[in-house]
Protein backbone atom coordinates (compact mmCIF):
# COMPACT_ATOMS: atom_id res chain seq x y z
CA UNK A 1 0.00 0.00 0.00
CA UNK A 2 1.53 3.64 -0.91
CA UNK A 3 2.38 5.47 1.84
CA UNK A 4 -0.48 7.71 2.14
CA UNK A 5 -3.33 5.70 0.88
CA UNK A 6 -6.28 7.54 2.11
CA UNK A 7 -4.68 10.66 3.43
CA UNK A 8 -5.94 14.17 2.31
CA UNK A 9 -2.84 16.32 2.27
CA UNK A 10 -3.86 20.21 1.16
CA UNK A 11 -0.11 21.69 -0.66
CA UNK A 12 0.12 25.37 -0.89
CA UNK A 13 2.30 26.92 -3.62
CA UNK A 14 1.58 23.24 -5.47
CA UNK A 15 1.70 25.25 -8.88
CA UNK A 16 5.18 25.88 -9.89
CA UNK A 17 9.30 24.46 -9.89
CA UNK A 18 8.93 22.59 -6.45
CA UNK A 19 5.27 22.23 -6.08
CA UNK A 20 4.56 20.16 -9.39
CA UNK A 21 7.46 17.56 -8.03
CA UNK A 22 5.52 18.03 -4.13
CA UNK A 23 1.92 17.66 -5.94
CA UNK A 24 3.35 14.55 -8.09
CA UNK A 25 4.86 12.57 -5.56
CA UNK A 26 2.16 13.13 -2.82
CA UNK A 27 -0.20 11.68 -5.40
CA UNK A 28 2.01 8.61 -6.34
CA UNK A 29 2.23 8.25 -2.83
CA UNK A 30 -1.36 7.26 -2.79
CA UNK A 31 -2.53 11.05 -1.18
CA UNK A 32 -5.94 12.76 -2.03
CA UNK A 33 -4.16 16.41 -2.71
CA UNK A 34 -5.39 19.56 -2.54
CA UNK A 35 -3.47 21.54 -4.42
CA UNK A 36 -3.48 25.50 -3.66
CA UNK A 37 -2.14 28.06 -5.97
CA UNK A 38 -3.11 31.61 -6.78
CA UNK A 39 -3.50 30.58 -10.45
CA UNK A 40 -4.08 26.32 -10.67
CA UNK A 41 -7.03 24.68 -12.21
CA UNK A 42 -7.84 20.74 -11.95
CA UNK A 43 -7.08 20.57 -15.64
CA UNK A 44 -3.14 21.60 -14.53
CA UNK A 45 -2.86 18.19 -13.21
CA UNK A 46 -6.08 16.24 -14.82
CA UNK A 47 -5.70 13.31 -11.57
CA UNK A 48 -8.70 11.49 -10.15
CA UNK A 49 -7.09 12.53 -6.81
CA UNK A 50 -5.87 15.91 -7.39
CA UNK A 51 -8.64 18.75 -6.48
CA UNK A 52 -7.62 22.16 -7.35
CA UNK A 53 -8.41 25.70 -5.51
CA UNK A 54 -6.85 28.73 -6.68
CA UNK A 55 -6.71 30.90 -3.24
CA UNK A 56 -4.56 33.72 -2.05
CA UNK A 57 -3.52 33.50 1.72
CA UNK A 58 -1.88 36.49 2.38
CA UNK A 59 -4.60 37.33 5.26
CA UNK A 60 -5.61 35.23 7.91
CA UNK A 61 -9.48 35.90 6.51
CA UNK A 62 -8.37 34.10 3.50
CA UNK A 63 -6.49 30.91 5.14
CA UNK A 64 -9.69 30.40 7.07
CA UNK A 65 -12.08 30.34 4.23
CA UNK A 66 -9.73 27.82 1.98
CA UNK A 67 -9.79 25.67 4.97
CA UNK A 68 -13.01 25.71 5.47
CA UNK A 69 -13.98 24.94 1.86
CA UNK A 70 -11.13 22.30 1.64
CA UNK A 71 -12.84 20.25 4.83
CA UNK A 72 -16.18 20.46 3.48
CA UNK A 73 -14.99 18.82 0.07
CA UNK A 74 -12.85 16.52 1.84
CA UNK A 75 -14.15 15.80 5.34
CA UNK A 76 -10.75 16.27 6.76
CA UNK A 77 -7.49 17.56 6.55
CA UNK A 78 -4.10 14.90 7.18
CA UNK A 79 -1.20 16.99 6.63
CA UNK A 80 -0.70 20.55 5.01
CA UNK A 81 2.40 20.77 3.16
CA UNK A 82 3.37 24.64 3.05
CA UNK A 83 5.65 25.74 -0.20
CA UNK A 84 5.08 29.00 -0.52
CA UNK A 85 7.82 31.57 -0.37
CA UNK A 86 10.42 33.83 -2.16
CA UNK A 87 13.56 35.56 -2.01
CA UNK A 88 14.79 38.90 -2.95
CA UNK A 89 18.67 40.24 -2.26
CA UNK A 90 21.52 42.05 -3.37
CA UNK A 91 21.36 44.82 -0.81
CA UNK A 92 22.67 45.37 2.85
CA UNK A 93 20.94 45.29 5.74
CA UNK A 94 21.47 49.16 5.72
CA UNK A 95 20.30 49.80 2.22
CA UNK A 96 17.30 47.38 2.19
CA UNK A 97 13.91 49.18 1.86
CA UNK A 98 11.03 48.61 4.25
CA UNK A 99 9.04 47.01 1.38
CA UNK A 100 11.26 44.45 0.41
CA UNK A 101 11.07 43.99 4.25
CA UNK A 102 7.97 43.34 4.40
CA UNK A 103 7.67 41.04 0.93
CA UNK A 104 9.83 38.95 2.82
CA UNK A 105 8.06 38.33 5.90
CA UNK A 106 4.92 38.19 3.67
CA UNK A 107 5.87 35.69 1.33
CA UNK A 108 8.69 33.71 4.04
CA UNK A 109 6.23 34.06 7.71
CA UNK A 110 2.42 35.45 7.20
CA UNK A 111 1.81 33.09 5.08
CA UNK A 112 2.79 30.25 6.68
CA UNK A 113 1.40 31.82 10.09
CA UNK A 114 -1.82 32.45 7.87
CA UNK A 115 -2.39 28.67 6.77
CA UNK A 116 -1.25 27.20 9.67
CA UNK A 117 -3.05 29.10 12.43
CA UNK A 118 -6.25 27.82 10.25
CA UNK A 119 -5.38 24.47 10.07
CA UNK A 120 -4.50 23.63 13.79
CA UNK A 121 -8.13 23.95 15.01
CA UNK A 122 -9.38 21.49 12.52
CA UNK A 123 -6.08 18.91 13.15
CA UNK A 124 -6.60 19.24 17.05
CA UNK A 125 -10.69 18.50 16.41
CA UNK A 126 -9.23 15.39 14.41
CA UNK A 127 -6.17 14.58 17.25
CA UNK A 128 -3.88 13.97 14.31
CA UNK A 129 -2.35 15.73 11.47
CA UNK A 130 1.28 16.12 10.20
CA UNK A 131 2.49 19.84 9.43
CA UNK A 132 5.45 20.35 6.87
CA UNK A 133 6.86 23.81 5.92
CA UNK A 134 10.28 24.35 3.54
CA UNK A 135 12.46 26.77 4.58
CA UNK A 136 16.07 27.90 3.89
CA UNK A 137 19.57 27.20 4.37
CA UNK A 138 19.92 30.75 5.00
CA UNK A 139 17.64 30.24 8.20
CA UNK A 140 20.35 29.10 10.11
CA UNK A 141 23.53 29.62 7.60
CA UNK A 142 22.71 33.61 6.57
CA UNK A 143 24.54 35.03 3.92
CA UNK A 144 26.01 39.19 3.07
CA UNK A 145 23.29 41.08 0.67
CA UNK A 146 20.24 38.82 1.63
CA UNK A 147 19.62 39.60 5.71
CA UNK A 148 15.50 40.16 5.36
CA UNK A 149 15.48 37.07 3.38
CA UNK A 150 17.32 34.81 5.82
CA UNK A 151 15.65 36.80 8.86
CA UNK A 152 11.92 35.61 7.71
CA UNK A 153 13.08 32.29 7.08
CA UNK A 154 14.69 32.02 10.93
CA UNK A 155 11.35 33.24 11.80
CA UNK A 156 9.42 30.35 9.83
CA UNK A 157 11.95 28.09 11.70
CA UNK A 158 10.89 29.34 15.20
CA UNK A 159 6.98 29.38 14.17
CA UNK A 160 7.38 25.27 13.00
CA UNK A 161 9.44 24.32 16.23
CA UNK A 162 6.63 26.38 18.46
CA UNK A 163 3.49 24.79 16.50
CA UNK A 164 5.19 21.39 17.21
CA UNK A 165 5.65 21.94 21.27
CA UNK A 166 2.20 23.47 21.30
CA UNK A 167 0.50 20.66 19.66
CA UNK A 168 2.45 17.16 20.06
CA UNK A 169 -0.08 15.68 22.74
CA UNK A 170 -2.70 16.50 20.10
CA UNK A 171 -1.31 13.79 17.64
CA UNK A 172 0.16 17.39 15.54
CA UNK A 173 3.91 17.18 13.91
CA UNK A 174 5.31 20.03 12.33
CA UNK A 175 8.59 19.93 10.77
CA UNK A 176 10.36 22.40 8.19
CA UNK A 177 12.92 21.11 5.41
CA UNK A 178 15.84 23.59 4.93
CA UNK A 179 17.08 23.11 1.34
CA UNK A 180 20.44 24.51 -0.55
CA UNK A 181 20.07 26.11 -3.88
CA UNK A 182 17.31 24.30 -5.74
CA UNK A 183 17.66 22.77 -9.03
CA UNK A 184 14.35 24.35 -10.92
CA UNK A 185 13.83 26.08 -13.79
CA UNK A 186 13.94 29.77 -12.69
CA UNK A 187 17.40 29.14 -10.45
CA UNK A 188 18.94 27.75 -13.76
CA UNK A 189 17.95 31.02 -15.54
CA UNK A 190 19.01 33.08 -13.00
CA UNK A 191 22.75 31.10 -13.05
CA UNK A 192 23.42 29.66 -16.04
CA UNK A 193 27.10 29.38 -15.44
CA UNK A 194 26.35 27.22 -12.37
CA UNK A 195 27.05 23.44 -11.92
CA UNK A 196 23.63 22.63 -11.41
CA UNK A 197 24.68 18.91 -10.62
CA UNK A 198 25.50 19.91 -6.95
CA UNK A 199 22.65 21.72 -6.31
CA UNK A 200 19.16 20.17 -4.51
CA UNK A 201 16.88 18.05 -6.81
CA UNK A 202 13.59 18.71 -6.15
CA UNK A 203 12.80 15.36 -6.05
CA UNK A 204 14.64 14.14 -3.31
CA UNK A 205 13.18 17.37 -1.12
CA UNK A 206 9.67 15.90 -2.41
CA UNK A 207 9.97 12.15 -1.10
CA UNK A 208 11.42 13.84 2.00
CA UNK A 209 8.35 15.62 2.28
CA UNK A 210 5.79 12.54 1.38
CA UNK A 211 7.89 10.93 4.30
CA UNK A 212 7.33 13.70 6.71
CA UNK A 213 3.69 13.47 5.77
CA UNK A 214 3.04 10.08 6.49
CA UNK A 215 2.50 8.09 9.49
CA UNK A 216 5.87 6.72 9.28
CA UNK A 217 7.43 9.77 11.04
CA UNK A 218 4.97 9.73 13.87
CA UNK A 219 8.02 10.72 16.33
CA UNK A 220 9.90 13.09 13.69
CA UNK A 221 8.54 16.72 15.22
CA UNK A 222 10.27 19.69 15.45
CA UNK A 223 12.73 18.86 13.06
CA UNK A 224 14.91 21.44 11.29
CA UNK A 225 16.45 19.14 8.22
CA UNK A 226 19.18 20.42 5.93
CA UNK A 227 19.03 19.29 2.28
CA UNK A 228 22.27 21.28 1.38
CA UNK A 229 22.87 18.82 -2.06
CA UNK A 230 26.82 18.59 -2.81
CA UNK A 231 27.25 21.92 -3.00
CA UNK A 232 27.15 22.43 1.33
Amino acid sequence: MAKLEGKVVLITGAHGGLGTFVTNSFLEAGARVIAVSRAITDSSSPHPKLSAMAADISTGEAARQLMETAVARSGRLDGLVHLIGGFAGGSLVSETDDATFERMLGLNLRSAFHVIRAVLPIMRWQNAGRIVAIGSKAATEPAPLAGVYAASKAALVSLIRTVARENSEHGISANVVLPGTMNTAANRATEPQADHSKWVQPCQVAKLLVHLASDESSQINGAVIPVYGTEA
